[in-house]
Formats: structure tokens, sequence, C-alpha cells
């Protein structure tokens, strides 16, 4: 049994995304005594920038007539979907970055809808346990200035379950700039909350899925 963590924020310290998912974590360590977690950190070590486009290249290409760097990306790929397919239960930490996922978790579900396994029509993920740790810095929930602004969250849970067949559960913590943005002081109490109220969630999404 294992889990596999997929980290991808540009932000080492301080990051509440990379925090939650510790939660998840440690959660899933407590529950599955023994059991291993598969990591890969796309926000300190993105994948090449142009492994989708060799990826998409080699698919076109037969077998016999690949270029090295087409049979390198390949390679790449598999070892990326077999993480992935291996694995029991996930965890992806996804910050909104410009209204947006990031660009290097953009990567990685393009590189991994190369791989057969993870074209449209399969499954992958099917009956599988995802926590989608989302953080935002603002606020963006019903009623807010910004309510709709999040174009990253649900993109993420189409690819995640509609397409690859994922239980997702979205964990959110907003407002996670208010300690940092002089502007955004008077929010401090409700962004603790929020961010306990996602450690709470990350602690039992298991318990719930």
């Amino acid at each position: 049994m294992s889990l596999f963590r997929l980290d991808s924020s540009i932000r080492t310290e301080g990051s509440v995304s990379r925090e939650v998912a510790d939660t998840v974590e440690r959660t899933w360590l407590e529950q599955h005594p023994g059991r291993t977690v598969v990591r890969r950190d796309v926000g300190r070590e993105p994948l090449p920038a142009d492994l989708w486009t060799t990826a998409m290249g080699a698919g076109a290409t037969p077998e016999a007539d690949r270029t090295p760097e087409q049979r390198a990306a390949v390679a790449l790929v598999g070892e990326l979907a077999d993480e992935v397919v291996a694995a029991d239960a996930l965890v992806i930490g996804s910050p909104l970055y410009n209204f947006g996922i990031a660009a290097h978790l953009k990567t990685w579900v393009d590189v991994l809808i190369t791989d057969p396994r993870f074209a449209p029509g399969n499954q992958p993920l099917a009956g599988r346990p995802v926590a989608l740790v989302v953080s935002r810095g603002g606020g963006y929930g019903p009623g807010t200035p910004r309510e709709g602004w999040d174009h990253g969250t649900g993109w993420l849970v189409r690819i995640l379950g509609d397409v690859w067949g994922g239980d997702v559960t979205v964990i959110e913590a907003e407002l996670t700039l208010a300690d940092t943005v002089p502007a955004m002081a008077e929010l401090r109490p409700l962004a603790a909350q929020v961010r306990a109220r996602a450690h709470e969630t990350a602690g039992t999404w298991l318990v719930a899925s």
C-alpha cells in the first residue's frame, strides 16, 4: 500500500499547500504503519519544459524511428505514470497562481495524458481516494469580489475525478497571504480559522472517502 504525493508550490518555506499535505501524509502513515510514501516535487524539481512536446512527437512516430530524445521522453513519461498507477491513494498540492494552477503542475498533467494509460477514455485512478490540497492567497468564496476567479481547482477536479476516475476530496485553505500582507491584517483571524479547518479535513479525509 502506498501514497503518492505531488507538490507544486514554488515556495519551500511557508507553503500552506505543503503544510496541509504534510497533515495528509502524516495521517496516512498513522493509519498505515510501515507503508510507503512516493513523493514527486515539481515545484522544486520541475519537469523538462520540452517533455510534453517531445513525448507528443514520440507518440506520432513509429518506435523504430524515434530519436534518442523521444525515447528518453517516453521513458520518463512511463516512470511518472508508474508512480501514480501504483499508488493506493494520492495527495496533490495545488497553490493558486495567477488564478490558475502552477505551470509545473499543468505540465505534469499534460505529460501523463501522453501515456496510454491516462489517455481520455481510461480511468487509471478509478475509485482511489485523491486529496486535492488547494491554497489561495486571497478569498475566492461565494459573495467575495473574486468569486469565480479560481480557474484551477475545477479543472483539476475534472481531470483527477471525471477523466481519471479518482474519488476526489478538495481541501481548501484561503487567505494564506493575510499574515504577510498589511492590507489583509483584519482577515488574519478568519485566515487562521480556514487554515485550521483545512488541517482538520486533511486529518479525516481517508475516513470520509
